[in-house]
């Protein structure tokens, strides 16, 4: 793979690399809101699991915060499609759960939705993908970090922008972003260059406020980060021990959206 970035920091600078939180509830799309977010990726179970679909109440209250922005900015709602933990090799029941939540994300006013699916052999299963573009019935579909254990993201970008996938959520295939950073070069310049951006690629997983920098230096798209903390809730051997919750922290988000403002 290629790890020169053809366009040199004055067009970088001028990109419009935009901040998309993951968000596990209406407080955090408020605060997605507060902070110039562009997008949420609404999910819950998030540090537990990666990630998991949320309900369809979930999901309605959170169009309606979204909507109600007090003259800010409105924040687009994409709603993870995952309805189990694990691997991402899909059954034909496990696709036909995923078909039924993209539609139902979409009939509660999703922006979009945030899928994956794989082959056994480990490449883009792009017939599921195909019927989960479909189901979304014109709104966005972003590919998670299924992409992250591919063994060539450049061919799996050709195929996913093939199949009408907008973008792609990858942390170049490291544990950590940062760390990820020479793929993710890669994957950006294939995406505007051979592929002429009919797909984004968007920088996300462990990502801090410090590395947002390096991360549009690369020359992604976006940049995704959870930006939560956990509060302390003891719900008892019956609802999950001291374990608590995962909420947005407002001092986080803002630190990553003031790095990007800064990195532009």
């Amino acid at each position: 793979m290629t790890t020169t970035d053809p366009e040199g920091p004055a067009v970088r600078a001028g990109r419009d690399v935009v901040l998309e939180l993951a968000v596990q509830d209406p407080d955090g799309v408020r605060v997605a809101a507060s902070v110039g977010a562009r997008r949420v990726e609404l999910c819950v179970g998030l540090g537990a699991t990666g990630g998991l679909t949320p309900s369809a109440g979930l999901v309605e209250a959170a169009v309606v915060a979204a909507a109600d922005t007090a003259g800010r900015a409105p924040v687009e709602v994409h709603v993870l499609v995952r309805p189990r933990p694990g691997g991402f090799v899909l059954s034909a029941v496990d696709l036909d759960v995923q078909v039924r939540d993209v539609r139902a994300a979409v009939a509660a006013g999703a922006a979009g939705v945030v899928v994956g699916a794989l082959t056994p052999d480990g490449v883009v299963d792009v017939a599921a993908v195909r019927a989960l573009v479909a189901a979304a019935d014109g709104r966005e579909v972003t590919f998670h970090r299924a992409v992250d254990v591919v063994a060539d993201p450049l061919a799996a970008l050709d195929a996913l922008a093939g199949a009408g996938v907008v973008r792609v959520l990858t942390s170049g295939g490291a544990a950590r972003s940062i760390d990820g950073v020479e793929r993710l070069r890669a994957m950006s310049a294939h995406a505007r260059g051979p592929l002429t951006g009919r797909v984004q690629v968007m920088a996300g997983g462990g990502v801090q406020p410090r590395d947002v920098g390096a991360l549009v230096a690369a020359g992604v798209d976006a940049v995704h980060l959870s930006a939560k903390r956990v509060v302390a809730d003891d719900a008892g051997p019956g609802g999950g021990g001291d374990a608590g919750y995962e909420v947005t922290d407002p001092e986080v988000a803002a630190a990553a959206s003031a790095a990007l403002r800064a990195a532009r």
